[in-house]
């Protein structure tokens, strides 16, 4: 089973009605509930895929530990729940999370990343997917990991200016 991730932005109010009701994390992550909140609906999405532990590896320079707020990829938030459908779990940040999350992305270079890209170790340590040092022919891990930091890196300032948490969904 593939494990994705999804970073979506969403209000304070949103966020708050999420906690309230556990229940409802499936219908909104399938946009059928946004709890009448229109500016919530103008919400902010990004795909990372299978790069989330890659990109946590590489913001850390661990599998699973790392320091707030850079290790938000697989640790912090308040969880909000499973989802049985995809056997998937979600984790809420706060709109102030976000901002300390985005300065420090902002403050990693991709020089710094890329020393930190080290096939081997990450094979060892079980980074998924698991292909790091015999990746499929067609893919770069090092350059993909990198052009997703890059999209990470505008999606978190994108989701600050807005003053917007964020959830982040691994399944």
């Amino acid at each position: 089973m593939e494990m994705l991730c999804t970073l979506r932005s969403l209000t304070e109010t949103q966020r708050r009605a999420l906690l309230a009701a556990p229940d409802q994390l499936e219908a909104f992550l399938e946009d059928e509930e946004d709890f009448g909140d229109a500016e919530g609906a103008r919400f902010l999405e990004l795909d990372i895929g299978e790069t989330w532990h890659g990109l946590q590896y590489l913001l850390t320079h661990t599998a699973w530990e790392g320091q707030a707020p850079l290790d938000f990829l697989v640790r912090g938030g308040e969880d909000v729940g499973d989802i049985p459908s995809d056997e998937g779990t979600a984790r809420l940040f706060t709109p102030a999370q976000v901002q300390e999350l985005s300065r420090a992305i902002q403050a990693l270079s991709a020089s710094t990343l890329r020393q930190r890209y080290e096939p081997a170790r990450m094979q060892r340590e079980d980074i998924y997917p698991g292909f790091w040092e015999e990746p499929p022919p067609d893919l770069d891990p090092q350059e993909e990991l990198l052009s997703y930091f890059e999209e990470l890196k505008k999606f978190a300032a994108s989701v600050a200016r807005r003053g917007h948490a964020l959830l982040v969904f691994i399944g």
